[in-house]
């Protein structure tokens, strides 16, 4: 299910990121991995996260997924293993909340991307997912939350 969704202005932030290029059948096994090792990375340079998980693509997945695992930070990160320091820019987005499991993301963007063309909105070609409540927070999909982030072209 996909909330309303609205445009807002989001600050910019450093981040902690893990670049992958995958196939996209490769992408349920390869986050974990990508995951595992940002957190470490963080834990050793007693560096705290300042926000959700996400996952940032400079332009739409299409057959081979290029895109970076990442999380907020206060200060930036020094480069250890694949982890790289980074930012997300400050924007003006079309953003929306999706519940439910990951297997529905697709659809749900879908109707994201429906609503942006409809609202006489244009996209610029990078897009990201801000992952507020997942598998660790229980088995029940239907309490996941998925925020979608379109940033707008100027």
């Amino acid at each position: 299910m996909l909330d309303i969704p609205s445009v807002r202005s989001l600050p910019a932030q450093h981040v902690a990121v893990v670049p992958l290029a995958l196939a996209p059948d490769e992408v349920p096994a390869a986050m974990p991995e990508a995951i595992g090792e940002l957190l470490r990375a963080l834990a050793v340079q007693g560096v705290a996260p300042a926000g959700p998980l996400f996952s940032y693509h400079a332009e739409p997945p299409g057959a081979w997924w290029c895109f970076e695992v990442g999380i907020a930070v206060r200060e930036p990160v020094a480069s250890m293993g694949r982890v790289r320091p980074g930012a997300l820019r400050a924007t003006r987005a079309a953003c929306a909340t999706y519940r439910g499991s990951y297997e529905g993301l697709g659809a749900a963007w879908g109707e994201f991307t429906a609503w942006i063309e409809a609202s006489g909105l244009v996209p610029a070609p990078d897009l990201w997912e801000r992952y507020l409540r997942g598998p660790e927070s229980g088995a029940d999909a239907r309490h996941w939350c998925t925020e979608f982030v379109r940033p707008l072209a100027d």
